[in-house]
């Protein structure tokens, strides 16, 4: 029996942002992220939109005053994604730095208030 989609993980972040497309060509842009599903309101905007960012789904719908988020990516080169974060609108919210966890990593918010902290492990402490 199937329960889920193909390729889709047991659990989702999802986003409820005022502007979903803003969030979509954000994650577009910085993390290469692909276009799953969309599904517009009879108004045009975005009731509920995903996308993937390397082996996760994260889902995005669209409503006026949404909740401030924080999402963790781990990418290859952090430094380029935060460059190309900031690149694509988004607004320092901490610079790039040793976190002291292993992490190299720095915190950008998107145009809806969404904090995306970019992040590249060196090396694995418990």
């Amino acid at each position: 029996m199937r329960w889920k989609p193909e390729g889709y993980s047991s659990v989702s972040p999802y986003l409820i942002v005022p502007d979903a497309e803003a969030t979509l060509a954000f994650a577009q842009a910085v993390f290469d992220a692909e276009r799953l599903r969309l599904h517009r309101r009879d108004d045009g905007g975005i009731k509920h939109a995903e996308f993937r960012i390397d082996d996760t789904v994260v889902m995005v719908g669209e409503m006026p005053g949404g909740a401030a988020a924080h999402i963790h990516v781990y990418v290859p080169d952090a430094d380029a994604a935060f460059a190309l974060a900031l690149a694509t609108g988004g607004n320092t919210v901490q610079e790039m730095a040793r976190a002291g966890d292993g992490d190299y990593r720095g915190g950008v918010a998107d145009a809806n208030g969404t904090v995306w902290w970019i992040a590249q492990q060196e090396e694995y402490r418990e």
